[in-house]
């Protein structure tokens, strides 16, 4: 995937793809018991409102066959004025009920399927690899989930039942119109074909004009999540006010690309009161021409009749002028969510994919070669064989690619060529789960979830007790800083740990992964942010948790690594060195011993 960020629009096919609409109706296809029950009901509601109009020229006919023909006397009259009007009402009512059900059914359903898509996106987010996440900004994927998906809400809720009642409804209305009047039916049917020239001529515009709006949306997220991530260092750098004239132009980009998207939601709203206004002014100027002729075959009554059905003839073509303008907008939407949706997991399971067997640890890496973008190599020809129960060292300078073959030993990336063997097994032979769950991870971001302490580092563990919790935190010297909060292990802490020191942190993560009681054991600068005194408590634990455990260990810090099983220079993608401390030492003209030598120096200035 081609990197992004924040201030670069994402590229999306600009064609209008109703094959979008068919994956949504996947999602549909559950409820579609529900939902043909809504439609069902809603055509019986849109039959007997047509009723209505029916009633209505009854009555105008007996007033005026009573008042002015005297065909019929006042009081069979009267009575036929009450029994239209009491059917009128019992109309009404039943349609109020039924229109009351089909809300809370619809609205349930398309709450139901907001929540489907939602959690099949963020399903798949969590499988997506390591690489996903370095070329995406997070807070374009953010929208996604919540923003995007949101939108979808009143298109699920309402539109698509509306839309086959109304079409249902049309039918009804053109039988009752021609049944009335085929003359003036086939004038309200002349307005038809100036609608439909004039949706053919903005549905590219509008299309293009919200895919431009989502891409402008999704920056101005983007810049959000970042500024909020990163409020201490545009403090600190005193970068408000820059931050603030980015954030201003990407929040008039998503301004003007909104106001230029919803014009063209207004263009069929006007357009179709005009053709009805048109069309109902005609229908009254022959109408009333015709009943001043004397023509037998138009009355008041039917004329009012008509002119009801014109309304309804126009309401369901405004609504599904309005379920057009949603399915533009949600097709913009649609794209995003399934192109996340298909995003390809590269990292996954081969085909036949088996359950790693319980690890002993020996750990081998033959010619392994690595790259994050083609024709970049990371790692080049890497190869090394450390025994069970060894821990091996990593150092040397940055960008190097030491953290990079740790990544690769848990399988967060594919690597492009050679084996990586755990007790003689290719790791790419088994499922990533069995492997991953008999590993313990502590990366060089200590990542703190929102919640407490104690579910912090059970998350190494889920079925962990609370006494094993505290004895991982005793191993790792984190008890005595845990008891000194007001609740312990209890105490509640901010997302990323904003309440705790980066010291501290470090010290979560690190009970975390020793909770998990690895066989192998995957430290990347573990003890970065840890004070000198901390550090010479917890190498007392670590030396007791490395026995019978395959470690690994990133560390700038030399002074934690010198009793290594083994310590590999790495620069440049390539094992330079490889050795013991003493070992290593012996050549002065090594990397190690000018790396050791410069640091020895620094700390003694």
């Amino acid at each position: 995937m081609a990197r992004n960020k924040y201030d670069i629009d994402e590229e999306l096919d600009e064609k209008f793809d109703a094959g979008q609409l068919r994956r949504l109706a996947h999602y549909l296809s559950p409820y579609k018991g529900k939902m043909i029950f809504a439609v069902t009901i809603m055509v019986i509601s849109s039959a007997l409102s047509m009723l209505q109009p029916l009633l209505l020229k009854d009555v105008m006919e007996v007033i005026e066959d009573c008042l002015y023909k005297g065909s019929i006397d006042e009081r069979s009259a009267i009575i036929r004025i009450v029994v239209d009007s009491v059917l009128m009402m019992l109309d009404v009512l039943a349609v109020v009920i039924i229109l009351r059900i089909k809300i809370k059914v619809t609205t349930v359903v398309g709450q139901n399927i907001i929540r489907d898509i939602r959690t099949d996106l963020f399903v798949h987010l969590q499988e997506l690899p390591f690489s996903y996440y370095d070329d995406k900004p997070h807070g374009k994927i953010q929208v996604r989930v919540v923003n995007y998906v949101n939108n979808l809400s009143d298109l699920l809720s309402n539109g698509i039942v509306n839309t086959i009642t109304d079409m249902f409804s049309l039918v009804f209305i053109i039988f009752f119109m021609f049944y009335l009047s085929p003359a003036f039916a086939l004038v309200c049917l002349c307005g038809l074909p100036v609608l439909v020239a004039v949706v053919w001529f903005v549905k590219t515009r509008q299309h293009r004009a919200w895919q431009l709006q989502s891409n402008k949306q999704s920056n101005l997220n983007a810049y959000i999540a970042e500024s909020i991530n990163g409020i201490r260092v545009t403090q600190s750098f005193v970068r408000e006010g820059e931050n603030t004239r980015i954030f201003n132009r990407l929040n008039e980009d998503a301004r003007t690309s909104w106001l230029n998207a919803v014009k063209y939601n207004f263009v069929l709203g006007p357009v179709v009161e005009n053709i009805t206004a048109i069309t109902t002014a005609i229908i009254y100027v022959l109408g009333i021409t015709w009943i001043m002729d004397g023509n037998e075959i138009m009355s008041v009554g039917l004329l009012t009749a008509f002119v009801g059905y014109i309304s309804r003839f126009w309401a369901p073509i405004t609504t599904l002028a309005s379920f057009y303008n949603s399915l533009i907008t949600a097709i913009s939407y649609l794209e995003r969510i399934f192109e996340t949706i298909d995003e390809p997991v590269t990292v996954k399971d081969a085909p036949g994919a088996v359950e790693m067997p319980e690890i002993k640890g020996e750990v081998e890496f033959k010619n392994v070669e690595f790259s994050y973008d083609d024709g970049v190599k990371i790692l080049k020809g890497v190869s090394f064989k450390a025994g069970i129960g060894e821990s091996y060292a990593i150092v040397g300078p940055t960008g190097a690619g030491k953290s990079t073959i740790v990544n690769l030993l848990s399988r967060f990336y594919n690597i492009d060529s050679g084996q990586i063997l755990i007790d003689g097994i290719d790791i790419n032979s088994v499922t990533i789960k069995s492997l991953r769950r008999q590993m313990g991870v502590m990366m060089q971001d200590s990542f703190i979830f929102a919640g407490t302490i104690m579910d912090n580092i059970r998350y190494g563990n889920m079925e962990a007790s609370d006494e094993d919790v505290i004895r991982a935190a005793k191993t790792v010297c984190a008890h005595d800083f845990i008891m000194e909060l007001e609740d312990g292990y209890n105490t509640e802490v901010n997302e990323r740990g904003s309440r705790l020191s980066a010291g501290q942190r470090q010290l979560i993560s690190f009970a975390r992964a020793v909770l998990a009681n690895p066989k192998i054991l995957i430290l990347d600068e573990a003890t970065s942010s840890i004070d000198t005194e901390t550090e010479i408590l917890l190498q007392r634990g670590l030396n007791e948790l490395l026995k019978g455990r395959t470690s690994f260990i990133i560390a700038h810090r030399l002074s934690t690594i010198k009793n290594s099983s083994c310590i590999m220079y790495v620069d440049h993608g390539n094992i330079v060195e490889m050795g013991t401390h003493d070992e290593l030492m012996k050549n002065p003209k090594g990397e190690y011993y000018k790396l050791y030598m410069s640091q020895y120096a620094f700390l003694n200035k």
